[in-house]
């Protein structure tokens, strides 16, 4: 039995304390361990590996400074490439094509390998660690060619008469293609072995834990980037590179250092001709694919990832916007933090609201709120009040944005079959890989036809970057669509309270999952929802007089006017429809604490509030939005600003109506202090104890 206990000198660090604290304790707050052996030392024990409180810590440093440094990388090369690739002139497809397509094509082909060899793979360092440690020196040595690709195409150019009639720009970017497949290539060995490691070394009372400090890790180093260093991701593109290669040179040599690997027994059923070669490849393909329900789900997950083949051209809309590099890096940096505590306090509740659950509700108000930045197109403010209501935005949306995240792998556990866990989600993997090898070259061909049509505008070079709203909005309302098909489906084959994975390997079609309970629609906080919802509404119509008022100590006549005869009755029609769909619900709730039969279905409360304490917040923005463009006499955008309020209010009322909609026959259930009670869609009578 290997033992991968450190020696005492880890224990001396400041930081130790604290988190051996933090590891030593279960969800209870209980001490954890395996065993405690007749010297009195706790240990801890995973497959053959054998840790004191000290090796884990020092064990689970090395994995979290592993992510730190594997995070950071993956970070600065698709932040730097773009900006160069522009600068030397490259095409907005050819971007798409490089940065995007091209690395997802790889991405289907060697991660499935690399993943099966590494399963398959024993030596004395482990299964993990020699696909890490080989591949180290190549990756280095790539991204080093990549930061000084501009200078390798001189020096090219200079030695090689045949290219001396070839543009420099030309040479420097077939350069960048190259040196990125070369780094892609080397960097898909450790994104696909690295995170194996969590599940070999790490004791599965920890691993839940490990795995939420990564995405605080990751979210940090994120922000310690953007803050610090990319404003100068134009120009120092070398320095930038070749620090991030040396960073990764050093992170990665300490964790092969740090983690060790325990041993492995050989692998089961290697015989079996359905689990090797072509017998292995249509077991996949029929196990995974032949499922109408799998099929489904995998839609849902793979279609957003269209919206990402914009994502590499934010850059330039935050420029024409206003914002430099600094101010991106800033932005960026400082949007990162709220989530980190929103992301801790939304783990709790996407248990108790079910994961699938959140994942629709959440779907549903991203895809009436996907085109919100269409105001862009109108309205053009100085940098710095674009920087501050930007950050306020998304400030204010962090608890929203942290549900959707961390929902994410909860709901893959709870839909895709135990047994072939691995094998499902490689096959959902597998297919996002093919949507975003379409989707960069295809999102960069929107960029393009958009600034064809408009070539004759007479604005500048970077205004079409203001439509990306138009492509991200579609990558979010149709994969909302699917979702709710999803959900309904999801019903059929048991919901809640009875759904079990579809497996037609088994006998019985369907494979055992365990049922985790989840806290169903109570009165309570359902009416509390509603009445929030009301008071976004509410708010928004009796802030205008004053609002109104300030505009006419301005003099802004213009604006004035408008919201009287349009802005103004706009949101007061909105707030009275609103008051109708609010009847709609309270009269369900009343019939189903009545056991009689619902018009519609009982709305969950949990998404409902985030969104309605949201809007609420949001409230502030709007308000700072009038203001500003007053102040700056800006009358025009004052009220563009105000029409475009009234049009998010009436799409969240819309987002509601769809939601009561959707939950008729499957939500017939609300909670209240002593207990269910419920109307069955029929007119029977369901009642059930607490």
């Amino acid at each position: 039995m290997k033992d991968a206990a450190p020696t005492s000198r880890w224990s001396r660090l400041p930081i130790i304390g604290p988190v051996v604290r933090f590891f030593r304790r279960d969800a209870a707050g209980a001490d954890v361990s395996d065993s405690l052996p007749a010297s009195g030392i706790k240990t801890y024990h995973c497959g053959t590996l054998t840790y004191t409180k000290a090796g884990l810590m020092a064990v689970c440093a090395g994995l979290l400074w592993g992510d730190f440094c594997l995070v950071l990388m993956d970070t600065v090369v698709p932040s730097v490439l773009p900006l160069k690739l522009k600068a030397l002139g490259s095409p907005n497809w050819l971007m798409g094509l490089i940065l995007s397509s091209l690395p997802s094509l790889l991405n289907t082909i060697v991660c499935p390998v690399v993943s099966f060899k590494s399963d398959r793979y024993r030596s004395k360092w482990g299964r993990r660690i020699p696909f890490l440690a080989g591949t180290l020196p190549f990756l280095v040595v790539s991204l080093v060619l990549l930061g000084c690709s501009e200078d390798i195409s001189g020096w090219l150019q200079t030695h090689m008469p045949f290219l001396r009639n070839v543009a420099p720009a030309t040479v420097t970017i077939a350069l960048i293609a190259v040196f990125m497949m070369v780094f892609q290539f080397f960097n898909l060995f450790v994104n696909s072995v690295f995170w194996y490691l969590f599940n070999d070394v790490v004791p599965a009372q920890h691993v839940a834990r490990i795995s939420g400090m990564n995405r605080i890790v990751s979210s940090l180093a994120s922000a310690l980037y953007s803050y610090f260093f990319f404003r100068y991701a134009e120009t120092n593109m070398r320095e930038t590179l070749i620090g991030a290669a040396l960073l990764y040179f050093i992170g990665f040599t300490l964790v092969c250092v740090i983690v060790k690997e325990g041993e492995y027994p050989p692998m089961e059923g290697e015989d079996d001709k359905a689990s090797r070669g072509f017998g292995a490849v249509k077991t996949f393909l029929k196990e995974s694919f032949s499922v109408k329900w799998y099929l489904l789900f995998f839609a849902w997950g793979a279609i957003p990832i269209l919206g990402g083949g914009t994502g590499i051209f934010m850059v330039f809309f935050n420029r024409e916007m206003g914002l430099s590099l600094d101010d991106m890096g800033k932005l960026g940096a400082l949007a990162t933090v709220p989530p980190l505590f929103a992301m801790y306090l939304a783990s709790t509740f996407v248990d108790r609201w079910h994961p699938m659950r959140v994942q629709v509700y959440v779907g549903i108000f991203m895809a009436f709120a996907a085109f919100a930045n269409w105001v862009w197109i109108f309205v053009t403010l100085p940098g710095k009040y674009f920087f501050w209501l930007s950050l306020g935005t998304a400030v204010i949306g962090s608890f929203f944005g942290a549900l959707q995240s961390v929902c994410a792998f909860p709901l893959l556990m709870r839909v895709f079959p135990k047994s072939r866990f691995g094998q499902f989600c490689s096959a959902l993997a597998l297919l996002r890989s093919v949507v975003w090898i379409v989707a960069g070259t295809v999102g960069g061909l929107f960029v393009d036809g958009v600034a064809w049509l408009c070539r004759n505008s007479g604005y500048g070079p970077n205004f079409v970057y203001r439509f990306l709203f138009l492509w991200t909005g579609f990558s979010v309302v149709v994969p909302a669509a699917v979702g709710i098909w999803a959900y309904v489906y999801w019903h059929r084959l048991g919901g809640y309270d009875g759904y079990q994975p579809p497996a037609p390997w088994s006998p019985n079609k369907t494979e055992a999952l365990d049922v985790v309970p989840t806290v169903g629609p109570q009165f309570r906080w359902l009416s509390l929802s509603l009445r929030l919802f009301d008071a976004v509404m509410g708010l928004s119509v009796l802030s205008l007089p004053a609002l109104m008022w300030w505009m006419h100590q301005r003099g802004a006549t213009i604006a004035l006017r408008w919201y009287a005869i349009l802005v103004l009755p706009f949101f007061l029609a909105v707030w009275i429809g609103w008051k109708f769909l609010e009847r709609g619900i309270r009269r369900d709730m009343a019939r189903c604490l009545s056991n009689e039969p619902l018009h519609n279905g009982i709305p969950h409360h949990g998404v409902l509030m985030v969104v309605s304490i949201q809007y609420l917040l949001s409230l502030s923005i709007w308000v700072a939005q009038v203001i500003v463009t007053v102040k700056l006499n800006m009358e025009w955008e004052c009220i563009i600003f105000g029409i475009a309020n009234a049009v998010a209010n009436l799409l969240l009322t819309t987002a509601v109506l769809v939601i009561w909609r959707m939950e008729r026959g499957r939500s017939n259930t609300l909670e209240t202090g002593g207990g269910k009670a419920g109307a069955l869609p029929n007119g029977g009578v369901a009642a059930r104890s607490a």
